[in-house]
């Protein structure tokens, strides 16, 4: 059974999505403020957290901030419409995806069970068989043990940013559009999502580019998408 914790100061909405996610037969956990869902992840063990970012004590964006120094439980962020920049902040800041209010039940139990099983896989060591390490350049990504190195040093990614890399590994010299990392990635049919990968993909410049202005691995094909040569 799969831990959930829900983090939000409104009692309506932690009540709503508490019985959209009880129905699917997570454990749900709830916090009424950051500190309290650090407090809670340090004594339990989550593996997924929902996240409002308008919270008193200790907003959302500081709560993902410092749960990022230490874990890479999936975070969706939890946000009105009209918070455009506080979505982009929460995944710069490290978040995997959000959901927007008022909700979609059939959409919140989509993007659990979507960040729930990309991270299960990530943590889970499978067997790929033979064919399991790609390398691209001085990038070596072993899908058994689901890590990454760089010029012979490990990389830390997220579970969503593993993904999207071994996505490009996967399809090296093709033009892949925000929408077809989208698909390929969140399983699901791609609405806005372009700020959402163009965010993940920044992170994943900064971890393996030397300039990640200069882009060697992740380039832009302006007007298309993006590309991953095989050879420089």
């Amino acid at each position: 059974m799969y831990n959930i914790l829900i983090c939000d100061d409104e009692a309506d909405i932690v009540s709503a999505l508490k019985i959209y996610l009880s129905v699917e037969g997570y454990n749900v956990y709830t916090a009424q403020n950051g500190a309290e869902a650090l407090s809670v992840i340090r004594e339990n063990d989550i593996h997924l957290l929902l996240l409002d970012i308008m919270m008193p004590v200790k907003n959302g964006l500081d709560t993902i901030h410092e749960l990022r120094r230490s874990s890479n439980i999936p975070v969706i962020i939890i946000t009105a419409k009209s918070e455009d920049a506080d979505k982009i902040l929460g995944l710069d800041l490290g978040a995997d995806d959000y959901i927007t209010k008022p909700f979609n039940p059939m959409e919140v139990r989509a993007r659990v069970r979507s960040q729930l099983r990309r991270y299960m896989q990530f943590g889970a060591g499978r067997d790929a068989g033979s064919d399991y390490i790609l390398t691209v350049g001085g990038i070596s990504l072993d899908e058994r043990s689901h890590t990454v190195t760089l010029d012979g040093e490990p990389v830390s990614l997220t579970p969503t940013q593993y993904e999207i890399l071994r996505f490009f590994m996967r399809n090296t010299d093709k033009i892949l559009t925000p929408a077809d990392i989208y698909r390929a990635v969140w399983n699901e049919e791609p609405l806005g999502s372009e700020n959402t990968v163009a965010v993940h993909i920044r992170h994943l410049r900064e971890k393996l580019e030397i300039n990640p202005s200069y882009p060697r691995y992740l380039r832009v094909v302006w007007g298309h998408g993006y590309m991953m040569p095989k050879k420089d």
